[in-house]
């Protein structure tokens, strides 16, 4: 669950942010040198304030690009704050790891590799050929195609963003990011044969989350049998070439820069537990109709019906009171003669919002795109947009399950929920002769987790450790 409403969206219009619709990506333009994270990347994951590993990869980036085929195209290395395991590289030459994969490096050999992966993406152009026959999806992530291109471009911002993050390579493409990656660390002196290493971390990811918990990178980058001895040995050649050159792995110095970063789900920024949406941060908490989807990010949360045919989306409304607020969402969505009533939800003033949103279909005919039950809610100076939205016509089966999520909205005060805090990463030192079980046994790690930690360590936990060796936990 990613961050949901971080503070600077309660200093700027939210909701008008969460509305803007997306540049069309129908056909490829070339892409000027990046300055900065693509917004809509930020806003679905948010950024990773660690100025320490933000240095580090700069620095790394800026070293490989230098020795690249397009040393002058313009990179922008970033961190997000997402508990995912993933890097991708944008074709505008945004590179992106997230803090989960970062976690999940043992050395910066391992790192290196993947870096020089990503950007070997965008030198050999392969995300242009990508959105050249572009797969991103058109609409929001939890949304069907019944509902409306209106209706999508709301939780829009979302898709595009994970539309660069799961954009599929060919194997042959694969099979050059992996060339590039070894040749690029390489060529600024680490030992590429980690990159392969790394690649057993991710299969042994995959194996204990089962099928439907992949990780991301796996799920986007194509894996095949012999990937793991190819690129073992394109680092053996490599290493010849070095002519003797000693290459760097640096364990203990990029472990010691994971120390206090945050590990998994951010509980501070919201959620989910029971069927009830929580927020620690803003202190408010709403039921999630049962069994719908949800989705957690910087801008807003997304509750969809299993089905895509209804969603209702919670985010920061713009506006100096409610009655503004009602009035500027009324306009946004296009809604056809609006009905307003004021009313109170948990001692909150609030305001309900019914009517049907108008506007054009994809064949360019004039009518009802949806039909629409949100509420301006008020707490304090900030105010809030809950917007409901489902198929024209069938306000009648999905306005209840909107109405109970409204009415269930209430500030939160139970302790429990409003101190949860995140798991974070430290980073010990082992004694002779302990195996890794025992050295995440003696510090306080149930044996439940041993083989999570032992991944996230690239170990077993039968290996034994040299006393002095450096060691990943992970607790509050």
């Amino acid at each position: 669950m990613k961050t949901f409403l971080s503070h600077p969206f309660l200093r700027t219009g939210a909701l008008a942010l969460a509305l803007l619709p997306l540049a069309g990506s129908a056909g490829f333009r070339p892409p000027a040198p990046a300055k900065e994270p693509d917004p809509q990347v930020l806003a679905q994951f948010g950024l990773l304030n660690n100025p320490a590993l933000q240095k580090f990869i700069d620095l790394k980036g800026q070293q490989m690009a230098a020795v690249s085929s397009r040393a002058d195209f313009g990179y922008q290395f970033t961190i997000l704050d997402s508990p995912m395991i993933n890097a991708f590289a944008a074709p505008d030459g945004n590179i992106y790891f997230t803090r989960g994969i970062m976690a999940h490096f043992n050395d910066e050999a391992q790192f290196a590799g993947v870096l020089g992966h990503e950007l070997g993406h965008v030198t050999a152009r392969h995300g242009e050929k990508q959105q050249t026959r572009s797969t991103l999806a058109s609409g929001a992530l939890l949304l069907g195609s019944i509902l409306s291109k209106r209706v999508a471009s709301i939780a829009q911002p979302l898709s595009q963003g994970a539309g660069l993050l799961f954009l599929k390579y060919g194997r042959d493409d694969e099979r050059e990011a992996d060339k590039l990656g070894v040749a690029y660390s390489s060529k600024i002196g680490y030992d590429a044969s980690h990159m392969a290493d790394f690649f057993l971390t991710l299969q042994r990811q995959e194996q204990a989350s089962g099928a439907g918990g992949t990780p991301t990178f796996l799920s986007s980058h194509p894996n095949s049998a012999d990937r793991y001895s190819t690129v073992r040995q394109l680092a053996a050649q490599a290493k010849q070439q070095q002519g003797g050159r000693a290459l760097t792995v640096n364990r203990s110095g990029y472990l010691r820069m994971l120390e206090g970063m945050p590990y998994g789900d951010d509980p501070r920024q919201g959620f989910v537990e029971g069927g009830v949406f929580y927020h620690p941060e803003l202190k408010f908490q709403f039921p999630i109709p049962q069994g719908w989807k949800s989705q957690n990010s910087p801008q807003q949360f997304q509750m969809a019906e299993p089905n895509g045919k209804a969603v209702q989306i919670l985010t920061l409304a713009p506006g100096n009171s409610a009655d503004e607020a009602a009035q500027a969402l009324a306009k946004e969505l296009n809604i056809s003669s609006p009905q307003a009533s004021r009313t109170t939800i948990n001692g909150l003033p609030a305001i309900a919002l019914q009517g049907d949103q108008v506007g054009q279909d994809q064949q360019g005919r004039q009518g009802i795109q949806a039909s629409t039950l949100s509420y301006v809610i008020q707490d304090g100076k900030t105010l809030y947009a809950l917007i409901g939205l489902c198929g024209p016509g069938t306000l009648n089966s999905y306005g209840p399950a909107f109405q109970r999520t409204a009415q269930g909205f209430r500030r939160l005060t139970d302790a429990n929920k409003l101190n949860r805090q995140s798991e974070k990463i430290r980073i010990r030192t082992a004694k002779a002769g302990q195996t890794l079980a025992q050295a995440l046994t003696a510090n306080g790690v149930s044996s439940k987790r041993h083989q999570e930690l032992a991944i996230l360590n690239g170990m077993k936990t039968t290996d034994k450790l040299s006393a002095g060796t450096l060691f990943k936990v992970v607790g509050r």
